[in-house]
């Protein structure tokens, strides 16, 4: 059983986390700096401290003990208040609206998608009223990007440009339940965001705000040149620098839900599993070495080792680009590799820990990453658990026992392959189990779904995969070697030796050939294998988090007492799902939905809802997905509606169109006035001008107007009609410059409006009872 003392920078990471929480959950409105107070608390502990050396004793040493914890969460209290730019006087936050240039330096590698580029600038000045001063702030721009020969160049990092225009803040969900984009620019430190068009940005220079990380971009560019040669095949390329570089932008998004959909996602990504393979190819390599068995020849060994392995993983490290996720495995590697050679034999726990305290303290952010949070809690439960679990079966044994003294060579090289196969397999599959234990609550939290087919998907497809990753380098050192030689030799002769990386980058893109066909396979043999639509809330996570502790704990103690725990939080668990359950039933809302382009509306009651799309054509599949299944997933509704136009409806409609006008019998495009009532909801969908429905428009107070496709009136028409106590609703097929048009002489009229493109979604709660 893990005990304190096995591991004591344990206690020292978890209160820097509870402090950096707090402050997440609590602090970012704290009025002043709180470095005072963590100041305070540091010198208490160093007081208490030394009265408990003076005067020993448990009292003494446990109170000392709880302030120096104290203490530390009141440091990562204060360090994160310190991490938060928007605090900083400078901050472009404070000047934003009265911006007209400001001056910036590309802060990373852009992504790339269909029609446009974003990447992050960091802002070092701007110009306020005629005058430029320093600034600091991140800003996410975006770009537009065609396929012609004057399109937009790709940003570049390290670039110095000079933009035009104010940012704004950024936008937050645009649709209930929808990911908060504007929460996770936050985290890394981009409160604003431009759209910026070809002529309002010029490039002055290049002046990368790191160096190391200019440079590792760029070779990783020219690596990834090198994998786009030798592996002709589009897809099979794209696996292949995802998985050996962690370039991911030409995955198609078919491959990338077939991999989520057999828990897989993380062959994509690079991190500790490439990490942590080439460091055991290097150990499996030196010890191959012949060295005498002195003290001192184990001595060098050892730091031979160590040199070799820092060197590697901080090489592979810099080659892929210094991402984040290489980073935090090359950290966690290195000090493993340090306390190896000092023969210090400390808990995994406690190198975790320290891994962990190190990263959080260079970004305190990074504890909102979810690669961040993946990463250590499936590390910290292989390691806890998977031993644990191997020990449930001892799979080789059970083929060495039948073993007989008296069976074939053959027999018996058959027995012990078939025993090593087993014990292999058994150990991935531990492994497998292990890192789920710990990593599903969170995909449940932050993807709402659980492949129950991980483990025959891992199973073959991480053996193959680990193979591809010692190709895909082997293939880059062959055409670096190739290159090297060809440096010394005629240039026919140099074109000679292209036979050697091509024969690796066809071995390379077969292997991703193959386990990407074999997870493409676990998905149409078992397609009801993934459980989607779960929603937990942030509580919930945190209480199934603490029954899994709870159950571990149980595990390894045999106390009745932590059974009663884990009763108690599975009590506490089921409640708030029935809390949950009674508190949407009574719900009723009209929702307008921010779809660009778009007229949909819902109506909601409880867990029960009806999509309707006004302008009368069907929903896409991306649509569905992104903009409406977020908030099925919230309230948990298993057999939504989906309406195209009104005639199939459920809610009450009267179109009203012009007499005797053929929009009066057509289709498409909808009447230019529709009345919908439901459940004492009166709302009006207003598309035409209502002076051509003089006589054919009823003239009834209105709770709600949506204005759609930039109809043509005049407030006095509209108060007229529907009267001035309704709420206006600029729906997303509206222009931008009819809503700024709109907006005030709706206001003037005495109206209420609501803008879906810059507000999002418009929710209209109808009163209990209804």
């Amino acid at each position: 059983m893990l005990t304190w003392s096995s591991a004591p920078f344990l206690r020292v990471a978890l209160a820097f986390i509870a402090g950096i929480a707090g402050y997440l959950c609590l602090g970012q409105s704290w009025p002043g700096s709180a470095a005072p107070w963590a100041a305070a608390l540091v010198l208490v502990y160093i007081i208490g401290w030394f009265v408990s050396q003076r005067r020993p004793g448990p009292a003494a040493t446990d109170a000392a003990g709880m302030v120096g914890l104290l203490a530390v969460a009141a440091l990562g209290f204060a360090r994160s208040q310190a991490a938060t730019e928007s605090r900083r006087p400078d901050h472009i936050g404070h000047l934003a609206p009265r911006i007209e240039y400001y001056r910036a330096t590309v802060d990373e590698a852009p992504v790339v998608r269909a029609s446009t580029f974003a990447t992050t600038v960091r802002v070092q000045a701007v110009r306020v009223a005629g005058r430029w001063r320093a600034a600091t702030g991140g800003i996410r721009i975006s770009l537009p990007r065609h396929e012609t020969a004057d399109s937009v160049p790709a940003p570049r990092y390290g670039e110095v440009w000079l933009v035009q225009g104010a940012p704004e803040l950024s936008k937050g969900p645009a649709n209930p339940g929808e990911f908060d984009y504007r929460r996770y620019l936050e985290t890394h430190q981009v409160y604003h965001a431009q759209y910026v068009h070809q002529g309002q940005y010029k490039v002055l220079g290049y002046a990368p705000l790191s160096l190391p990380v200019a440079i590792s971009q760029r070779t990783a560019a020219v690596l990834d040149g090198v994998l786009r040669r030798y592996v002709p095949s589009l897809r099979e390329y794209a696996l292949g620098t995802a998985l050996v570089l962690g370039f991911k932008d030409d995955i198609d998004q078919e491959t990338k839900q077939a991999y989520a959909n057999t828990g897989t996602t993380h062959i994509m990504a690079v991190s500790g599993l490439q990490v942590g393979l080439l460091f055991a190819a290097l150990q499996w390599l030196l010890a191959r070495v012949p060295l005498s068995s002195s003290g001192g020849a184990v001595w060098r060994r050892r730091l031979v080792t160590a040199g070799l392995g820092l060197a590697l993983i901080w090489s592979y490290a810099f080659l892929t680009g210094l991402s984040a996720s290489v980073l935090r495995a090359t950290v966690m590697f290195t000090l493993v590799i340090v306390g190896q050679a000092w023969e210090r034999q400390s808990s995994l726990f406690n190198t975790l820990s320290a891994a962990a305290f190190g990263l959080l303290l260079w970004n305190p952010y990074l504890l909102c990453d979810v690669g961040f949070q993946l990463s250590f809690l499936a590390v910290l439960s292989i390691v806890y658990l998977q031993p644990r679990i191997v020990r449930w079966l001892d799979v080789r044994n059970f083929f060495l026992d039948r073993r007989r003294s008296w069976h074939a060579p053959a027999v018996q090289k058959a027995t012990r392959a078939a025993a090593w196969l087993a014990e292999a397999s058994w150990q991935l599959t531990a492994l497998s189990l292990a890192a789920q234990v710990a990593t599903f609550p969170l995909g449940l939290y932050y993807f709402h779904q659980f492949p129950f087919n991980f483990l025959l998907s891992n199973l073959i497809a991480v053996p193959i995969s680990s193979l591809a990753v010692y190709v895909g380098v082997v293939l880059l050192l062959a055409k670096g070697l190739v290159a090297l030689v060809g440096l010394a030799l005629p240039a026919a002769a140099a074109a000679g030796l292209d036979w050697l990386p091509r024969l690796i980058g066809y071995l390379f893109q077969g292997l991703i050939w193959l386990f990407n066909e074999y997870i493409f396979l676990i998905g149409r043999v078992l397609p009801g294998a993934v459980v989607g639509g779960v929603h937990l809330s942030q509580g919930q996570t945190v209480l199934v988090f603490l029954l899994i502790g709870a159950l571990c704990v149980f595990a390894a103690s045999r106390r009745l007492a932590w059974a009663g725990w884990c009763v108690a939080l599975l009590a506490l668990y089921g409640g708030s799902r029935v809390a949950e359950a009674r508190a949407v039933a009574p719900v009723r809302e009209f929702v307008v939905y921010s779809i660009p382009r778009r007229s949909v509306v819902g109506f909601w009651q409880g867990a029960a809802v009806e999509f309707t799309t006004v302008d009368s054509l069907p929903l896409s599949e991306t649509e569905r997905t992104y903009r409406l299944k977020p908030s099925l997933i919230l309230r948990r509704v298993r057999a939504p509606r989906y309406c195209v136009g009104w005639a199939g409806s459920a809610v009450p409609a009267r179109q009203i169109a012009p007499p005797d006008s053929a929009e009066a019998t057509r289709r498409y495009p909808p009447a230019p006035l529709v009345l919908a009532q439901w459940r004492g909801l009166r709302v009006a969908f207003v598309s035409g001008s209502l002076r051509r429905l003089a006589g054919a428009a009823p003239t009834q107070p209105t709770h709600v107007i949506v204005l759609r496709r930039n109809p043509y009136l005049y407030p006095e028409a509209l108060a007229a009609h529907f009267g001035t106590g309704a709420q206006v609703v600029f729906d997303s097929s509206c222009k931008r410059w009819y809503i700024a048009r709109q907006d005030s002489a709706l206001r003037a009229a005495g109206f209420r409006t609501w803008d879906v493109n810059e507000r999002g979604a418009f929710t209209y709660q109808l009163p209990p009872g209804r």
